[in-house]
């Protein structure tokens, strides 16, 4: 956990011009202060603590205006810059060194059981107000646009989707227009 906590860290100095020193990042970043709750609330879910997890969560979206379930599996060096409006529910799978932006939903759709929330492979940024709903996957080194919507359709790796509804706009570093893939479901 506290390498993670260390990534996290050496994220936002990597990500934030804006970040000038250690202390001030420490004291002054309310998105690290989402994602530190959350290391430490996924570490008692894990434990199967009751309740207080939920509770830190809970803390840390009134504190912060970041909502991260204490399930979600979040992997090393995560950024999130201005955070106010992020939603990641609690099937949601976040790899190493990913961005997300203020206002990103990572959410379920309501249609179906056990694995219901997106899964972000390693390295994707996720643009402002974008919305990505079921249980689809966002391949490695992906760049999601801002204001987009994606609805149980999958990302393929090295690809830059935007729009509503989202689409294909560049893969493997050219310009293409195509439509997302349709994800592959197990039946429920």
């Amino acid at each position: 956990m506290l390498t993670d906590i260390l990534q996290d860290v050496k994220a936002i100095f990597r990500n934030d011009p804006a970040a000038r020193n250690f202390l001030e990042t420490l004291i002054c970043h309310t998105p690290l202060h989402a994602i530190l709750i959350y290391r430490l609330a996924h570490f008692l879910y894990g434990w199967r603590i009751p309740v207080v997890p939920r509770l830190l969560a809970t803390l840390a979206k009134v504190w912060s205006g970041v909502e991260i379930h204490p399930a979600a599996a979040i992997g090393a060096g995560f950024f999130i810059d201005h955070g106010v409006g992020v939603v990641i529910g609690e099937t949601a799978e976040i790899g190493v060194n990913c961005v997300m932006f203020h206002n990103v939903t990572l959410g379920g759709t309501g249609k179906h059981s056990g694995k219901r929330h997106p899964s972000v492979k390693d390295n994707v940024l996720i643009g402002t107000n974008s919305v990505l709903l079921g249980p689809l996957t966002v391949g490695e080194n992906s760049r999601v646009g801002a204001n987009s919507f994606i609805i149980m359709h999958d990302v393929p790796p090295n690809c830059t989707v935007g729009g509503t509804p989202a689409h294909i706009l560049k893969r493997d570093g050219r310009r293409v227009d195509e439509p997302l893939p349709r994800t592959q479901f197990p039946a429920d």
